[in-house]
């Protein structure tokens, strides 16, 4: 993700969550709302309640890479907010995986493969 694909800017972050629509798993939430780009701009929030810095940055980590190799497959226009659950804290890079595609399934954001 390069600096114009993040959201960064708190103001920016409520505009979402007032505006866009939410999809949930067991392990993450996802916000969604359609941009007037031609990009996908996309936030991480994750809680201290989550765990320790390690663990909040490893879960981070996990989320970027992910989104990195699946972002091709993703239809283009949108801002997304990943926020992270308590759940998360044991999860593993599979998991995020299957909890990342089950909310791009859910929101039909996957281009058709």
């Amino acid at each position: 993700m390069n600096g114009e694909e993040k959201i960064k800017k708190n103001s920016q972050f409520r505009y979402i969550y007032a505006h866009g629509k939410s999809y949930s798993d067991e392990n993450l939430v996802l916000y969604v709302l359609k941009n007037r780009k031609n990009i996908n701009r996309t936030g991480i929030s994750i809680s201290k309640k989550v765990g320790n810095s390690v663990v909040r940055n490893k879960i981070k980590r996990l989320i970027r890479e992910n989104y990195r190799l699946c972002k091709d497959d993703i239809k283009k226009g949108y801002d997304l907010i990943f926020i992270v659950r308590i759940n998360a804290a044991d999860a593993d890079y599979y998991k995020i995986k299957k909890s990342m595609y089950y909310l791009f399934k859910k929101t039909n954001l996957l281009n058709k493969v």
